[in-house]
């Protein structure tokens, strides 16, 4: 049986972007638990393994791209406009093996 971030990692391999909603439905997980786990894979592409992407989080009211933000929840509020209308970051991994 594979472990929390094998199955994260395998879930995002080769696959459309997702966002932290659609993992959790898919995984089992709440949103909560995953944020670390993607963390941890984050840390973990720089050795060797697939990377992972990001798109980042977007407000909906005036199109601020959130690029400079590490943390993988979403955002609560726009710095630019203050509006709490935003689109939630996608994940999924590029290159590498998904069945480490």
């Amino acid at each position: 049986m594979a472990t929390h971030p094998q199955r994260l990692q395998q879930a995002l391999a080769g696959a459309a972007p997702k966002t932290l909603k659609e993992l959790s439905r898919e995984l089992s997980l709440s949103e909560k638990e995953l944020v670390p786990l993607l963390d941890k894979l984050q840390r973990s592409s720089g050795q060797g393994r697939a990377g992972l992407c990001i798109e980042p989080a977007r407000c909906i009211g005036c199109g601020f791209e959130f690029k400079g933000r590490s943390r993988a929840a979403r955002p609560s509020r726009c710095p630019e406009c203050r509006s709490e209308r935003i689109a939630p970051p996608r994940f999924w991994v590029e290159g590498g093996a998904a069945d480490d």
